[in-house]
């Protein structure tokens, strides 16, 4: 792969309407990429969809979009940063494109969660539950196999490509109209879901409708097939890729010690064992220092994650530059995280162990993840039923709930069936929630 064809500002859809270079906006193609996706009301609805903790009530803790926030800001640092390691290694030329890799990372970032179903990862597994082991499972034989594999296997990067590219009804040609490059950088899983076996993964990067998609933009940008049907990963997929694994794991550790399921000193010990005793003594000063300076316990703690996100972002980069040949040749397999300096991969992977012992099964988490489970089942099991059996009473009334875009009596079986999932998985969780009380009769609207 090479950067002059990896970088383009080619919009997806509207190809007859091609860049051709010329500034006329105080933003680049690639900012108007990030622009787009700020305003747009499914970023803004992510506000109201759980990260890991319920929603915030006195403490305020992270939600899909202040996480996709904070990954954005470190994806666009990372991206920067490559882009001055490239040229300084005279990689590549001193160009306007590489200086923009900051701004495409960071579009990315905006969007890598924007798939995700209400109620966090327990809303897949609702999803894919009712298909393949729940009531959904008698209708099999109404898909080819490779449509079956995605309904019980749903999964949110490829619904976020979904999202990103398709035409819903009464919107325009190529969904958000995004570049192709931007569109690549969050596709970390390039390969269908019947692949998932080969390649001995549990994830992929799109569903059966958006396949012809995703090909067209491998050819447009030059993403080799490494072999049938799996291509090689676009570069700045590992940057959004990083940006997102160190969030997550930083920024969950500091909301487990807002909570009080963490003590502040086991917080500091995690923290501080990204930083190597010998090698590190400048950094440990500054932190003591700092620490003595500042009382507030919370700004501290703020302090010491920002320091190890910094940390880790350079190594990141680093490790990016020690294996540039065979990421560009679509050869790495592994993460930029899993290769960082020892020291921070230790003290990473004690950050993760804590996290699944006791941040990912805390009581909390555990209650609203079961809540999501049963709610989008039910609401699932509810919509597929009345898309089959349109004609009677109750399902043409809930049939129109469903918004117009969606347009979920017209295509075939899969088609409708993408289209119901499309809606429930955008819900937030304050919505599904409201839907599902209502439906079962539970709460009505105006009645209390």
């Amino acid at each position: 792969m090479n950067w002059n064809s990896l970088l383009s500002a080619k919009r997806f859809g509207q190809e007859s309407q091609f860049y051709s270079g010329k500034q006329t906006d105080v933003r680049s193609q690639f900012q108007r990429d990030y622009d787009r996706m700020i305003f747009s009301s499914p970023f803004r609805r992510l506000q109201n969809k759980t990260q890991v903790f319920p929603l915030p009530g006195s403490i305020f803790v992270h939600n899909r979009l202040t996480h996709s926030l904070e990954v954005s800001s470190v994806g666009r640092s990372l991206g920067n940063a490559l882009a001055d390691m490239l040229v300084q290694l005279e990689l590549v030329e001193d160009n306007h494109e590489i200086k923009e890799i900051g701004s495409i990372v960071a579009g990315a970032c905006l969007a890598h969660d924007l798939g995700n179903p209400p109620f966090g990862h327990s809303g897949e597994k609702a999803l894919s539950h009712y298909f393949s082991d729940g009531k959904g499972k008698n209708l099999k034989n109404k898909f080819t196999a490779e449509q079956w594999q995605d309904l019980t296997n749903f999964e949110g990067n490829a619904n976020a490509l979904r999202l990103l590219t398709h035409a819903f009804h009464g919107r325009r040609n190529g969904g958000f109209a995004l570049t192709y490059s931007s569109i690549a950088s969050i596709v970390k899983y390039p390969w269908e879901s019947n692949k998932i076996a080969q390649v001995n993964k549990r994830k992929y990067g799109f569903f059966q409708s958006e396949k012809e998609d995703y090909l067209k933009i491998a050819r447009e940008l030059g993403i080799p097939e490494v072999s049938p049907g799996i291509f090689a990963r676009f570069p700045l997929v590992y940057l959004v890729e990083a940006a997102d694994d160190i969030c997550y794991q930083i920024m969950d550790i500091e909301d487990a010690h807002k909570l009080n399921i963490l003590t502040t000193q086991e917080t500091k010990d995690l923290l501080l064992a990204f930083y190597h005793p010998e090698r590190d003594k400048s950094s440990l000063k500054r932190i003591e220092e700092t620490c003595q300076e500042v009382t507030d316990i919370n700004e501290q703690i703020a302090y010491m994650r920002a320091g190890v996100i910094g940390k880790l972002i350079g190594e990141c980069v680093g490790v990016f530059a020690d294996h540039y040949k065979e990421i560009m040749e679509g050869q790495f397999q592994s993460t930029l995280i899993k290769n960082v300096d020892e020291v921070s991969l230790m003290a990473y992977q004690k950050c993760t162990k804590v996290a699944i012992s006791r941040i990912y099964r805390h009581r909390s988490v555990v209650e609203i993840e079961l809540a999501g489970y049963k709610i989008l089942g039910t609401l699932l099991d509810e919509f597929v039923n009345a898309v089959f059996e349109p004609g009677n009473f109750y399902s043409k009334n809930l049939l129109s709930l469903i918004p117009e875009q969606y347009n979920v009596g017209e295509g075939n079986d899969y088609e409708k069936m993408m289209s119901v999932l499309d809606f429930i998985s955008g819900m937030t969780d304050v919505f599904a929630l409201d839907l599902y009380r209502t439906i079962k009769g539970i709460e009505l609207p105006g009645i209390n």
